[in-house]
């Protein structure tokens, strides 16, 4: 069994990853890292195209929840899945740049930048990196828009915590409907963001993948 750093460096994807929408054809997606609009500022090396790669175990699994939710009129929409363990270096290089601080009102106003990796908000071997996290959110199918869940995606504060009681009780309805819909069909989330999600039987536990979203 490889062990729990192992990295898979091979360029290609692997047989058992899938692009999202071939398996999910209407989904909804907002690739934060194939663009600027991200708490770096700018696009995110590893992400070469806006294109949405998981394991077809997630892909499966994600297909079971959009077909619930469409029973209330809603959909996911996906902020990112399989991250390049290459993006996750560069998230570490970032947190280290103490002069770079564009981002800081609109993404972690409360939180030192050297402290982000620390408290949780970003760690060095992503779940991500394993092909079976996603971050995600619910929107209304009539009008695309968004559930207002509180917080803005990918912002590092106590606020954006599932639990959290700095936001209005609809918003913490929208994020318990979210995790609730998504732990019925395999998923766990986590305490830091309401948008995090891991499949709990994932194929590859152990194992950070390195090759490029193309």
């Amino acid at each position: 069994m490889l062990s729990f750093s192992a990295i898979h460096h091979n360029e290609e994807v692997p047989d058992n990853f899938v692009y999202l929408r071939e398996v999910i054809h209407d989904i909804q997606m907002d690739l934060k890292y194939c663009s600027e609009d991200n708490f770096t500022g700018a696009r995110v090396p590893g992400y070469e195209a806006e294109r949405l790669i998981v394991t077809l175990d997630a892909a499966m699994a994600l297909r079971k929840v959009q077909q619930e939710l469409l029973y209330g009129n809603l959909a996911l929409k996906i902020y990112d899945g399989y991250r390049p363990q290459r993006a996750v270096d560069h998230f570490i290089a970032w947190s280290n740049n103490e002069d770079d601080t564009v981002t800081k009102a609109a993404f972690y106003p409360n939180v030192d930048k050297s402290r982000i990796f620390a408290e949780g908000y970003l760690v060095e071997k992503s779940s991500h990196s394993r092909g079976s996290t996603v971050d995600l959110t619910l929107i209304d199918r009539s009008t695309l828009l968004e559930l207002d869940m509180g917080t803005p995606f990918d912002f590092f504060d106590l606020k954006s915590w599932p639990g959290s009681t700095e936001v209005t009780l609809q918003q913490r309805a929208n994020r318990m409907l979210l995790r609730n819909v998504m732990t019925r069909h395999g998923f766990v989330g986590v305490d830091e963001e309401w948008w995090h999600f891991t499949l709990k039987d994932e194929p590859w536990p152990d194992v950070y993948f390195d090759f490029p979203v193309r």
